[in-house]
C-alpha cells in the first residue's frame, strides 16, 4: 500500500480490508450469537431448574465445537477434573487452594507435554474461563459465600453457559444462575447487545486496517528516522490493544445476549456489563489505571482470589506472585510472561512513586484518582495536572514498549507457537531496554526521596 496515493490508499483500505474483515468477523461469530440467543429465548418458558442448567451446557458444548472441534475435549476434560477434586473436597475448607493446584497442574502438563502447541494455544482463552470459573466458585465456597457445592449439571452449566464459555468473560456463580432465571426481553438489554457488538467490529476494522498504517498514512510521521522504531513499536501495540478490545466487546455482546451482564436496585435493572474501558488504555492515567481498565472482569477476579490471598507474603510479593498468575492462566509462553512480569514491576514502583509523591507535596498525585473532598491540599492545581498528564505519557512509553513484542509483521505460525525468547530480547534490545531502565530509574528516585 506504500506505492498508493491517498485517495487509493483509502479506496482500498475499504475494499481490500474494512469489508473483508468485517464480512470475516460477522461469519465466524453469528453462530454464536444465534446459540446465545436461543438459550436466552428458551429460558423465559417455565422449565425446571435442570433443563435450563442442561439447555447451556448442550449450548456450550455446541460453541466450543464449533470453534475446536475434537479439540474441545481437553477442555472438557479439564472441566470433568474440577468438578472431581470439587467433589472429593467437599467437606474440606480449602476447596480453592486445591482447586488451584489442580488446574495448574493440568496446564503445565498440558503446555509441555499432552498436547501440541498451535492446538493448546488456540484453546488457551477456553481453558482459561474453565480455569477462572472453577477457582472462584472453590473458594466462593470456602468463604461461605455460597451455601452448598452445585450440583453437576449446575456446574456444567455454569462452566459452559453459553454466554461466556467461548470468549468469556469470567463471571461469579451467583452471576449464572440469575442469567438463568432469565429477565424479561427489553429495549436496554437489545440496545446494550447491539453497541457492544457495533463496537467489537469497530475494534476488529481499528486493529486489522489502521493501526498498521497508523504513521504511514494517517498521521505521517514516519519520515523521521530516529522515531520509526518507537512509531511501528506503537502501531503494534494499538493493533494488540484493539484485538483485545475486539473480544472485550465481543464477549460483552455474547454475556448479554445469554441474559447475563445486568444489575439491580429495587425495580431497575441495568444491563451494564463492563469489560474493557479503551479510553483509559489509551488516554491512561498510569499504568495501574491501564491494568485495572485492560480487562475488568480478570482484574477483579486477580484481585479477589489471588492478590488478597497472598497479601500476607507482602504487597510487592503480592504483586509479583498476582501478575504469575496472569502469565501462567495466559500460557507457558515467554513474551507474554515477560511483558507480565515487567507490568508487575511497573505499575508497583509507579504506584509507590506517586503515593510517596503525594504525601510530600500533599497533592492528588496517586495512581488512582482521587474521590470527590479528598484530604489533599492540591488537588486542581495546574502543576498537579501537569505531573499527572507526564505520569500519563510515560504510561504511554510503556505501553509502546510493552506492545512493540506483538509485531503486526510477524508470521502467523510464529504467533499460533508463541514468541521465542531470543525474539523477544531482540525486540527489546532494538528498543535499548528503555522501559526496564526508566523504571528502575523511578524506584531509585523513590528510594532516594523516601
Amino acid at each position: 500500500m506504500a506505492t498508493f496515493t491517498r485517495q487509493e490508499f483509502y479506496q482500498q483500505l475499504l475494499q481490500g480490508c474494512m469489508i473483508p474483515t468485517a464480512q470475516q468477523g460477522l461469519e465466524q461469530i453469528w453462530l454464536l450469537l444465534l446459540i446465545c440467543l436461543a438459550c436466552r429465548l428458551l429460558w423465559r418458558l417455565p422449565l425446571p431448574g435442570y433443563a435450563k442448567h442442561l439447555s447451556t451446557v448442550v449450548g456450550g458444548f455446541y460453541a466450543l465445537h464449533h470453534f475446536f472441534q475434537l479439540q474441545m475435549v481437553w477442555v472438557v476434560l479439564l472441566s470433568l477434573l474440577c468438578y472431581l477434586v470439587l467433589f472429593l473436597c467437599r467437606h474440606s475448607a480449602h476447596r480453592g487452594v486445591f482447586l488451584s493446584i489442580t488446574i495448574l497442574i493440568y496446564l503445565l502438563m498440558g503446555e509441555m507435554h499432552m498436547v501440541d502447541t498451535v492446538t493448546w494455544h488456540k484453546m488457551r482463552g477456553a481453558q482459561m474461563i474453565v480455569a477462572m470459573k472453577a477457582v472462584s466458585l472453590g473458594f466462593d465456597l470456602d468463604r461461605g459465600e455460597l451455601p452448598a457445592v452445585p450440583s453437576p449439571v449446575e456446574f456444567m452449566g455454569y462452566i459452559y453457559f453459553v454466554g461466556t464459555a467461548i470468549f468469556g468473560p469470567w463471571s461469579r456463580f451467583r452471576s449464572y444462575l440469575q442469567a438463568v432465571e432469565s429477565r424479561a426481553l427489553s429495549l436496554p438489554w437489545l440496545r446494550k447487545v447491539s453497541r457492544s457488538l457495533l463496537l467489537s467490529i469497530i475494534c476488529l476494522l481499528v486493529s486489522t486496517c489502521i493501526a498498521p498504517y497508523l504513521f504511514s498514512y494517517f498521521i505521517p510521521l514516519y519520515g523521521y528516522r530516529q522515531l520509526r522504531k518507537w512509531l511501528r513499536a506503537y502501531e503494534s501495540a494499538i493493533s494488540f490493544h484493539f484485538s483485545s478490545y475486539f473480544v472485550g466487546f465481543l464477549s460483552e455482546a455474547t454475556a448479554t445476549l445469554a441474559g447475563a451482564g445486568f444489575t439491580e436496585e429495587k425495580d431497575n435493572l441495568k444491563w451494564d456489563l463492563t469489560v474493557s474501558r479503551p479510553l483509559n488504555v489509551e488516554l491512561p492515567r498510569s499504568m495501574v489505571e491501564v491494568v485495572t481498565s485492560w480487562n475488568l472482569p480478570m482484574s477483579s477476579w486477580l484481585n479477589s482470589y489471588v492478590f488478597k490471598n497472598s497479601l500476607q507474603l507482602g504487597t510487592f510479593s503480592a504483586v509479583i506472585v498476582t501478575y504469575a498468575a496472569s502469565a501462567l492462566l495466559h500460557g507457558l509462553s515467554f513474551h507474554l510472561a515477560a511483558v507480565l512480569l515487567s507490568l508487575g514491576f511497573i505499575t508497583y514502583v509507579e504506584h509507590v512513586l506517586r503515593k510517596r509523591l503525594s504525601v510530600i507535596f500533599d497533592a492528588c498525585l496517586l495512581s488512582k484518582r482521587c474521590l470527590p473532598g479528598c484530604p489533599h491540599r492540591h488537588n486542581t492545581n495546574l502543576w498537579v495536572r501537569l505531573l499527572n498528564l507526564l505520569f500519563g505519557a510515560l504510561a504511554v512509553f510503556h505501553l509502546a514498549y510493552l506492545g512493540s513484542l506483538f509485531d503486526i509483521d510477524a508470521d502467523d505460525t510464529v504467533e499460533e507457537q508463541g514468541y521465542s525468547m531470543s525474539y523477544t530480547i531482540y525486540k527489546w534490545s532494538e528498543l535499548s531496554w528503555a522501559s526496564h531502565w526508566v523504571t528502575f530509574g523511578c524506584w531509585v528516585f523513590y528510594r532516594l526521596i523516601g
